[in-house]
């Protein structure tokens, strides 16, 4: 979906091991700002024969969570759970128990044909049964989409299966370094992953299938203490834009206060987007040129991005240089 606030709010998605005991005095502590969305994840950050630990440690992490917002005020982010497969959703939601309130909603790895109808039932009985809605983020980053042969059918089949929730889809996610690891690339802090052609042409596949009907997130940047990070980041924000991203997946808390100045709206663009979504649509003209007189504003072919412009404006605000 991409006709509510909502689904542009998910912004800077930081993550982090559901295993990290420490989680719960960061929030707290308001150490990551005021302005993020967390992945508690237990499934590429987690040992395969640690998961029952990190389970009861997520579980208990959100339980303090719980115990604190009783005693104190602090900005509670939308929290996601990364599962690893479909059978972990709804008995880890049972587990746990009042504390479920806290998550927002369960993210999907390796999101294929081999697994969303297992993953489409246990979100409906969830949210047949849940105190109030509980969405999702699958991740497009199987291999299975790098064939050409397969890739259309694949997309428009897990799509259409998608419908059955659509509303619950809070964005489309996908998985820039697993569809890496597939051809044995990385990039370096100086180059965006939208110059490797074999990568940036599956998400803008995805984002043909699914960009007009749902939010899809930028791909994780995984530089952070680098000497060029913070702008080879901005550099490659600025290609998930031009190419239709909305948010950033990270895996450093100093790289959220980059995504969220990164997605701020010019002064500009939302001058226009105002102006558009504003039109005398019964004046006999539909066309006028933008209130600095550099561009034309066409209220019947940029209505939808004026659209999407107010929604990012209100969520990531309005740059004042």
């Amino acid at each position: 979906m991409n006709n509510s606030l909502l689904y542009y709010s998910v912004g800077a998605l930081l993550y982090c091991p559901a295993n990290k005991k420490t989680i719960v005095d960061s929030i707290i502590n308001n150490r990551f700002g005021t302005k993020y969305s967390l992945a508690l994840c237990l499934e590429d950050t987690i040992r395969d024969d640690c998961v029952a630990e990190a389970e009861h440690i997520l579980a208990d992490s959100l339980r303090r969570l719980n115990a604190q917002l009783q005693l104190r005020q602090f900005y509670l982010p939308k929290i996601f759970i990364r599962v690893r497969n479909s059978r972990q959703i709804g008995r880890l939601y049972k587990d746990f128990s009042e504390s479920s309130r806290l998550v927002t909603g369960f993210i999907l790895p390796k999101f294929s044909l081999e697994n969303v109808d297992d993953y489409i039932r246990e979100l409906i009985k969830i949210n047949e049964t849940a105190g109030g809605p509980v969405y999702t983020m699958p991740i497009f980053e199987s291999p299975s989409m790098i064939n050409l042969r397969d890739r259309y059918e694949i997309l428009y089949t897990l799509k259409d299966k998608l419908e059955l929730i659509k509303d619950r889809v809070l964005n489309i996610r996908v998985g820039g370094n697993d569809l890496c690891h597939a051809f044995g690339f990385r990039r370096h802090d100086d180059e965006s992953i939208h110059q490797i052609r074999p990568v940036t042409n599956i998400f803008s596949d995805i984002i043909t299938v699914y960009g007009m009907d749902y939010v899809v997130s930028g791909p994780v940047w995984e530089y952070y203490n680098s000497p060029n990070w913070e702008r080879g980041l901005y550099h490659e924000i600025a290609d998930d834009k031009l190419c239709g991203f909305v948010g950033k997946t990270v895996i450093y808390p100093n790289q959220i206060a980059v995504v969220n100045e990164a997605y701020k709206v010019s002064e500009k663009d939302y001058q226009d987007a105002s102006a558009i979504l504003s039109w005398d649509q019964t004046s006999h003209s539909l066309v006028a040129g933008s209130a600095g007189k550099e561009r034309m504003n066409e209220y019947k072919t940029h209505s939808r991005w004026a659209s999407r412009t107010l929604f990012l404006a209100e969520y990531f605000g309005i740059k004042n240089y």
